[in-house]
């Protein structure tokens, strides 16, 4: 699997992660074009190109790459909104990968689904009518409207299909796109491929995105989870809390603390806007660099309303 803009670790102005994923028989390049339409370059754009043989046999192994993928970027990132969109049978995978992590919901803004074929392709099942599976095709033959409505229950979604001779985009019918509860455009004279990237698929994307409404500030189980993620963050007593300095302030009154013990050994605390201390841990004089770059990545994360303090 290639990726693109992936895994390095940055420091920018972004204010959230966009994961874009291609569809069957394809690769990243216009995923690529589409992002590079909708963001600034100082977004995070997380765009796999999938290996293309792979995607005419099953999709179990394209979900666990993704999943694979989308899951070391979270866990590495700062606690930045992410932002998906798939095309075609890229967004039945982001389907599955979303069910199967619904920790990362509160974090979603929003999940565009470009001609993805929710409720079963009919092509698929003509190829594969009783569900033997053959390749590629019993999976994208496969009805996952229930499991997309649940999605869309939780997540803000947005559905365009294509529809170029009065009922589908040459390969994908309109009906079978669409998600109770999403958000749905039909783009009239666009076909399937033609979806991937256009003016007016950007504008529409961008425009639901526009009226989107603002992400919703960490809250202290964001930031105690975050720490804990952290290699060598050890769970610990709230000693030391009277001595720490607030190093990070959010908006909501929120705050990290730290204390740097004289051994070496640096405590981090997660303190309410009254000062209570809701979350108390450590890591040791051989991972102090790497809670310093923690902390430094948290932000640099666009935090609405935060402030940081130097480090002692």
């Amino acid at each position: 699997m290639e990726l693109a803009n992936s895994l390095t670790p940055q420091v920018s102005d972004q204010n959230y992660i966009l994961f874009a994923q291609h569809g069957w028989a394809d690769n990243n390049q216009m995923m690529l074009a589409l992002a590079a339409d909708l963001v600034p370059p100082a977004v995070r754009v997380i765009a796999p190109s999938l290996n293309y043989g792979m995607t005419w046999l099953r999709i179990a192994p394209l979900i666990a790459d993704v999943e694979q993928l989308a899951t070391a970027v979270i866990e590495q990132q700062a606690p930045l909104p992410l932002r998906i969109i798939g095309h075609s049978m890229g967004g039945l995978i982001w389907l599955e990968v979303l069910h199967r992590h619904r920790q990362w919901w509160p974090r979603v803004e929003s999940l565009v689904l470009l001609a993805s074929p929710v409720g079963g392709a009919d092509l698929g099942r003509l190829v594969d009518p009783f569900g033997w599976g053959v390749g590629i095709a019993a999976d994208l033959g496969q009805d996952r409207r229930p499991l997309a409505t649940e999605v869309a229950a939780g997540i803000r979604t947005l559905v365009v299909a294509g529809d170029v001779d009065g009922g589908s985009d040459g390969t994908i019918p309109v009906e079978s796109t669409k998600v109770p509860g999403a958000q749905f455009q039909v783009l009239k004279g666009l076909s399937h491929p033609t979806l991937r990237h256009h003016p007016r698929v950007v504008e529409a994307i961008a425009g639901f995105w526009a009226a989107e409404t603002p992400a919703q500030p960490l809250t202290s189980c964001d930031l105690i989870d975050y720490l804990r993620r952290i290699p060598g963050m050890t769970d610990a007593h709230r000693r030391g809390f009277d001595q720490s300095q607030p190093c990070l302030t959010t908006g909501d009154g929120l705050s990290l603390r730290i204390w740097h013990h004289p051994l070496a050994i640096d405590h981090i605390y997660v303190a309410s806007a009254q000062g209570d201390c809701l979350y108390a841990g450590y890591v040791g004089w051989q991972h102090r660099q790497g809670l310093h770059e923690a902390l430094d990545r948290l932000s640099s994360a666009a935090l609405p309303n935060s402030r940081v303090k130097p480090r002692g």
